[in-house]
């Protein structure tokens, strides 16, 4: 009878590793402040966020690519105890119809500083709001911002 018990448990198939882990990484770049938010792959789960703001004492260095470089660190911790082994990152600058369409002096930081970290990159592509046509009318008046 122990024998047959022991037989049973060698023959057993050893349990399988779970799944790596992937999340989506929004990076959110303006000239005043960089927002790094880590979601599941299908966006609905937050895993973490930080932000450059969290990071320095002084609102004039919240867009500075430090800031961005230590948030995106503490980040990086907190998302690989979670399990996380890649990520693919979506980049915004405001955009729209009044704002800049390039991102902030962070984001660059923010990505170099994520990926020499360790963590997989999967995809890294640019998501800021583009206006079609006209759209909305811009401030300034009938003959625009005379300098």
């Amino acid at each position: 009878m122990r024998e047959e018990k022991e037989n049973r448990e060698t023959q057993q198939k050893p349990r399988r590793k779970a799944k790596d882990i992937w999340g989506v990484l929004h990076i959110y770049s303006s000239k005043n402040n960089t927002i790094l938010h880590v979601t599941d792959i299908t966006g609905a789960e937050t895993l973490s966020i930080k932000s450059g703001g969290m990071m320095v004492k002084a609102q004039r260095e919240e867009g500075s690519p430090y800031a961005a470089m230590q948030a995106a660190m503490r980040l990086v911790e907190e998302i690989k105890y979670k399990g996380v082994v890649g990520l693919h990152i979506k980049v915004r600058a405001p955009g729209g119809y009044n704002g800049p369409r390039y991102t902030g002096k962070g984001a660059q930081a923010a990505i170099r500083a994520i990926s020499r970290s360790g963590i997989k990159i999967g995809r890294i592509e640019d998501v800021t709001p583009i206006p079609h046509g006209m759209g909305c009318r811009p401030k300034g008046g009938k003959r625009g911002r005379r300098v």
